[in-house]
């Protein structure tokens, strides 16, 4: 699911104004990879503790994608654009890592 959120983040930030290059395009893109990345980062890690710290830290991370999300939003920078499912598809990942936490955590 995280990996799927990359793709779709990369698609939808690719018509960003010029300006934002270094700006919240580049920002929504490294919060959007950190998530998987910490994820299989913190699989490969030998306990269970810093497994758990590496996924609070994806979580974070999409935290901040989902914001940003909303705020490009509110910029306009999708008019004219269908990213319908986007949202939502952030929104399934925050619940399935935040339900992978808890459970990690009740351990």
């Amino acid at each position: 699911m995280a990996d799927e959120v990359v793709f779709l983040i990369y698609r939808a930030t690719m018509e960003f104004p010029k300006e934002e290059i270094y700006g919240l395009t580049s920002q929504m893109r490294r919060a959007a990879i950190s998530v998987p990345s910490n994820i299989v980062e913190g699989c490969a890690r030998e306990s269970q503790a810093e497994y758990l710290r590496f996924l609070e830290i994806a979580f974070g991370s999409l935290r901040e994608l989902h914001y940003q999300f909303g705020l490009s939003k509110r910029l306009g920078y999708f008019d004219g654009y269908d990213i319908s499912g986007y949202e939502s598809k952030i929104v399934e990942t925050e619940k399935v890592l935040g339900a992978l936490l808890r459970s990690m955590r009740n351990n």
